[in-house]
């Protein structure tokens, strides 16, 4: 007996049937498909094709014999789309079936009850597995949304842009305070002459009371004052032509 069926003959299925199956199951597995269980049926007439049942890791296919066993129909449901699966026992054998979420049902008749009760306890496991994996994302989208407390880190960065616009704006006030004042340079040049031109006058009045070397260091002084721009020359043309009377 072949290894490959060894597994899929615990409960009195008929070993040619379940030969016969598996050798055409291997050209329609999808990647990753594994089968589970194969249940057969056991007609009280003697029948030489009976119709199977393959239950994989992926879903449900009803394997029915046609031409005298030269051809076979392969009918799968997917396990995304069945609801519920049935056994109803019977005094010869039972009855499987399954309801999908399109209103069908489907069933198969005269599998020996201890199958059935095989065939329906893997089906309930891969309902259960099939609705726990749908439900794991839920957690996932639960745990994903306190992302959403991000978002105020972005308004805290915000005062920090003004405040550098605000300590611009004032080192930009300070530099022109400091460049102002560098616009009126003219103001005390013309508003020194004055004092002096005071204090000469006061200084005039003793001129006949200088002798002439004091008068010529005086006239001397007022040079040096035209020379270093304090005075302008209408000034000192006046203060020397007073000093000259004296001398």
């Amino acid at each position: 007996m072949k290894e490959h069926i060894k597994n899929f003959l615990n409960e009195e299925q008929d070993p040619k049937a379940v030969e016969k199956i598996t050798s055409k199951l291997n050209d329609i597995l999808m990647r990753g498909e594994e089968i589970g269980y194969i249940g057969v049926q056991k007609k009280p007439a003697i029948t030489v094709f009976p119709d199977s049942i393959v239950l994989t890791n992926k879903r449900i296919i009803i394997c029915r014999p046609k031409n005298l066993g030269l051809s076979m129909d392969f009918t799968d449901y997917s396990w995304s789309i069945i609801l519920a699966t049935f056994v109803k026992e019977n005094l010869l054998g039972s009855e499987f079936s399954f309801n999908t979420n399109t209103d069908l049902t489907v069933s198969i008749d005269y599998i020996p009850k201890i199958q059935a009760r095989k065939i329906n306890t893997f089906a309930k496991e891969q309902l259960e597995t099939l609705k726990e994996a749908n439900a794991a994302p839920k957690t996932e989208t639960f745990f994903a949304e306190p992302s959403v407390e991000q978002h105020p880190v972005v308004e805290e960065t915000a005062p920090e842009a003004e405040e550098i616009e605000e300590v611009e704006t004032e080192e930009v006030n300070d530099y022109a305070e400091i460049i102002s004042p560098l616009s009126q340079p003219v103001v005390p040049a013309y508003s020194e002459p004055a004092p002096v031109a005071e204090e000469k006058s006061s200084k005039d009045k003793s001129l006949s009371e200088l002798s002439k070397e004091e008068l010529f260091d005086k006239l001397q002084n007022y040079k040096k004052l035209l020379d270093n721009g304090l005075i302008l020359q209408g000034e000192y043309d006046a203060f020397k032509k007073e000093i000259l009377a004296y001398l």
